[in-house]
């Protein structure tokens, strides 16, 4: 196996539903020899509660995540590891909030934010996030093929709603180091050459920002 240097130690490959986030995370920290951190939305009871009903259930749903998301990612760098010093995530605290802010209604949100302030001061900032952008339609195409039932029924604006979310989110962010791949023409699960291609570009160094990179 070909290990590859890698310029920063923690981070984070980011995008929307279905945008193949945890298939690349994974196969990079084999790559990169890196500790590995894989959200566990599966085992939040909320989430098909909230696509059936998401009035009801918007507000313990990202509760839920919040807390998951935390203590999952304080329990990770409590524990240092100095034969894996990088570390790869296929999400960031941050997401927490960007849902929450399209989910929540106003008063709720405003709680909260509150809430997500006191978490993420605790939190470490990743070096860099790798954003995948990919359209909704193809983001459906995908959310369709790996078939979970509880996503079948979410639509197209409700997939480019969260999408402007990341997007203004990075946006008023310019202090974070974004690489932005627009992924829409390639396939790093089943193409090779596509994979090295996509991990090539995360050796390389950026400034802080957006950084935006078309598909080859």
């Amino acid at each position: 196996m070909k290990f590859f240097h890698v310029k920063y130690n923690y981070i984070v490959i980011e995008g929307n539903i279905g945008a193949g986030k945890t298939s690349l995370a994974t196969r990079l920290s084999l790559d990169f020899q890196a500790r590995l951190i894989l959200e566990q939305f599966e085992d939040n009871s909320f989430l098909p509660r909230f696509y059936q009903d998401p009035d009801r259930f918007a507000f313990p749903l990202e509760l839920s995540f919040l807390a998951d998301r935390y203590q999952q990612l304080t329990d990770h760098f409590t524990r240092s590891d100095l034969f894996q010093p990088v570390t790869i995530s296929d999400y960031f605290i941050y997401k927490s909030l960007i849902f929450a802010s399209k989910n929540l209604e106003s008063t709720e949100f405003g709680l909260y934010q509150r809430m997500f302030q006191i978490v993420q001061s605790v939190v470490p900032a990743p070096d860099l996030i790798v954003y995948l952008f990919l359209d909704p339609e193809n983001l459906k195409e995908n959310i369709q093929k790996r078939g979970r039932a509880y996503e079948q029924n979410i639509s197209l604006e409700y997939l480019e709603t969260i999408q402007n979310g990341y997007l203004d989110f990075f946006r008023h962010h310019p202090d974070i180091t974004v690489l932005m791949v627009e992924s829409g023409r390639i396939d790093f699960v089943n193409r090779e050459s596509d994979y090295q291609w996509i991990a090539q570009l995360i050796r390389k160094e950026y400034p802080a920002g957006i950084t935006r990179i078309l598909s080859p």
